[in-house]
């Protein structure tokens, strides 16, 4: 714990640069009968009965500092998707950072294991070198900001149905779009000191 915090509390550096990582999953629903639209003293109505369409995954890259993030959808949240998602971070995103400093929870997808089954090793090697991995603890993942951007994201445009995933990816890539021109900052302020004291029943008792 104390060593994510800590991590967010450190000057930024675009040679090394933080970046959080999480992903959430989306139900695809479509509409049976289109929805009625607003008119003079009546709003718009949706009939309740809809069609399940399967599901999609979002995965979510944050960086806190930058006010910047990637949110990538896919079909699937497989370790060579999740392998795919981190070689376009490094070489597209952040091609001239030495390393990337990457936040994250101990979900058994996320580990360079993962590299090692989507490339050959040479590749896999290349990548892995240049991660910097920090896990959030064990039913911590409260400390993983990209959790922030995926509640911002699910309020301001997962919080309707979607019926496909290339509608899916197309709204998702105009929130992306528009949230990183407007540099969207999270401004995170909870530190060791305050683990410390607030969460002081989580740290062993040291008898003297």
């Amino acid at each position: 714990m104390e060593d994510v915090l800590d991590l967010y509390h450190e000057p930024y550096d675009p040679k090394r640069p933080v970046v959080c990582m999480d992903e959430t999953s989306k139900q695809l629903v479509s509409e049976l009968r289109p929805p009625s639209a607003p008119e003079p003293g009546r709003p718009a109505r949706f009939d309740y009965e809809y069609e399940r369409c399967g599901t999609a995954n979002v995965f979510m890259f944050s960086e806190p500092l930058g006010g910047w993030r990637w949110v990538p959808v896919t079909q699937r949240r497989t370790r060579v998707d999740w392998a795919l998602a981190i070689r376009e971070l490094l070489d597209r995103h952040y091609p001239d950072a030495p390393i990337v400093r990457l936040v994250m929870d101990n979900l058994n997808v996320h580990s360079v294991g993962s590299l090692y089954e989507a490339f050959e090793p040479q590749e896999a090697r290349r990548l892995a070198a240049r991660l910097e991995i920090h896990h959030t603890p064990r039913h911590g993942s409260w400390l993983n900001v990209a959790e922030i951007e995926l509640k911002a994201l699910a309020l301001q445009c997962l919080d309707r149905r979607i019926g496909s995933i290339t509608t899916l990816r197309r709204e998702v890539r105009a929130w992306e779009r528009d949230r990183n021109r407007a540099a969207v900052e999270i401004d995170w302020r909870f530190t060791t000191a305050d683990a410390r004291i607030k969460l002081k029943r989580l740290y062993p008792q040291v008898r003297a």
